[in-house]
């Protein structure tokens, strides 16, 4: 078996890149199976803008192209004809851990005794520290700075020739949040932490099947929605055939499943972890509305991922619906941007402001979060100047006060302005007449099974143990709201 690299491009110029969750998708037995993870991975773009990489095998040879930017920046028609096979996976790259290098993008590709292995990660390693450094220590080599190469070790060790059962074992050495696509030169696995912090669904396609981070991306590609990859199951595809295995017990109750991903990450036509996003978000507007009512001439939301629970706030008040905000969709997702001047800078060109809508009006501004507050404070200034009469501020989620270890880039207690400031501090200063967050409850209440969702952001309580090397909070480094 060969490993030939198509292409390998930086095309690091675009500064897009969020630093979530990311998004993986595979076909196995699937006909030109680059052209359909390219589509699927397009569906998946809101996940990741930093970089991304497709995998592909025709049964002699694996190919792998993958780069720094935007898919259509990464690929172009031509790659597909030099990626030719029936299986595959891909990845679309926010970086939760590791810098913002082509060698981090993914799927990471190596060659192993028994052959190649190809790894697509979406979550976070909380183990990932201890792990890389013990094998530092026996003299491992290191070729990139992601937690997700932590199981391309764990996979080389040869204690069990069977595979599947080899990624079983290793998976069992991992703590934290992931949804990883794994494949060799002749099938894909997929599996899912047992708490199941991260979505993974499985779609029939034709005669073969489909893996995605999100259902609308088996949509795009046509393929019909089976199930989401259960916590703690391992599923193994090699065309027509499809096989499950629970390689750690999962946790009964409560799960981690991810709240922010049905606040924020997930696209609204989605169908997250058995809800549809859009009826999630619509239920919290309503919510919001009821625990926060407040007198307006219109309600108006920040696009894309305000506009169900901006609705939902209208149909609950009473108050119209209008579109303040228009956006520039060539503009990536600014919270999912790895530096913070390139995410404040890129807010005036993200959104535009339709002067008639908001001039000498009472708007209720409804975004989805508020995290450092800068772009929240740039957006109310705007609307200051285009003539807005009232300015009042509605948040379809709790204050941000703790930080994320499975994938959603709060890492520090520093970053976020609810941490160490009170409501009103916000208030003054992105400058708004009212600010109201969603209270918890409120968040719980639009959700199915609420215990089996991970809301530590929110609380600090977490359905894991965070170790100390995660938990210790750099007082220094926290710094009072500034411009």
């Amino acid at each position: 078996m060969m490993l030939e690299s198509v292409e390998n491009r930086d095309s690091a110029g675009s500064g897009d890149e969020p630093r979530e969750s990311c998004g993986v998708f595979g076909v196995v037995g699937v006909p030109n199976a680059a052209a359909v993870i390219y589509r699927g991975l397009f569906a998946l773009q809101h996940r990741g803008q930093e970089g991304a990489g497709i995998v592909v095998s025709d049964g002699e040879k694996v190919r792998s192209t993958k780069g720094m930017g935007l898919l259509s920046e990464v690929f172009s028609k031509q790659s597909f004809a030099e990626l030719p096979g029936s299986l595959g996976i891909g990845h679309v790259r926010y970086s939760t851990t590791g810098s913002s290098k082509p060698q981090n993008v993914q799927p990471l590709v190596v060659e192993c005794a028994d052959g190649i292995w190809a790894v697509a990660h979406n979550g976070n390693l909380t183990n990932a520290r201890k792990l890389r450094e013990a094998y530092q220590e026996a003299g491992a080599i290191f070729q990139t700075s992601t937690d997700s190469e932590v199981l391309v070790h764990l996979l080389a060790d040869p204690m069990f020739r069977n595979r599947p059962r080899r990624v079983e074992r290793a998976l069992c050495e991992l703590k934290g949040a992931y949804s990883f696509l794994l494949m060799t030169d002749k099938l894909v696995m997929a599996a899912r932490d047992p708490y199941g912090f991260r979505p993974l669904s499985i779609g029939k396609l034709g005669d073969g099947y489909a893996f995605a981070s999100e259902t609308c991306a088996l949509e795009q590609v046509g393929a019909e929605f089976v199930r989401d990859v259960l916590p703690g199951e391992m599923v193994v595809a090699d065309g027509p055939t499809i096989r499950s295995s629970t390689f750690c017990e999962p946790v009964r109750t409560p799960l981690g499943q991810c709240i922010f991903e049905q606040v924020y990450f997930a696209r609204p036509d989605s169908v997250l972890f058995g809800q549809s996003v859009h009826a999630i978000r619509l239920k919290l507007g309503r919510r919001l509305a009821e625990e926060s009512p407040v007198e307006a001439d219109a309600v108006i939301p920040i696009p894309d991922s305000g506009n169900s629970a901006a609705l939902g706030f209208s149909l609950a008040s009473g108050t119209p619906l209008d579109y303040g905000y228009i956006r520039n969709h060539y503009v990536g997702r600014t919270f999912i941007m790895p530096e913070s001047d390139q995410r404040s800078g890129s807010v005036d060109l993200k959104l535009s402001l339709v002067h008639s809508v908001v001039a000498g009006r009472r708007v209720v501004v409804v975004d989805d979060s508020i995290v450092r507050g800068t772009t929240a404070r740039r957006r109310v200034v705007a609307l200051r100047e285009a003539g807005a009469r009232e300015v009042h501020v509605r948040v379809s989620c709790p204050p941000v006060r703790h930080p994320c270890f499975f994938g959603i880039d709060f890492p520090s207690r520093a970053e976020l302005a609810a941490a160490t400031h009170t409501i009103e501090e916000i208030r003054a200063f992105i400058g708004a007449d009212t600010l109201a967050y969603l209270s918890v409850d409120g968040l719980l209440s639009a959700v199915d099974q609420p215990a089996d969702y991970c809301c530590g952001c929110f609380t600090g309580r977490y359905p894991v143990e965070i170790g100390e090397e995660h938990t210790k909070l750099d007082l220094e480094r926290i710094s009072p709201l500034r411009v």
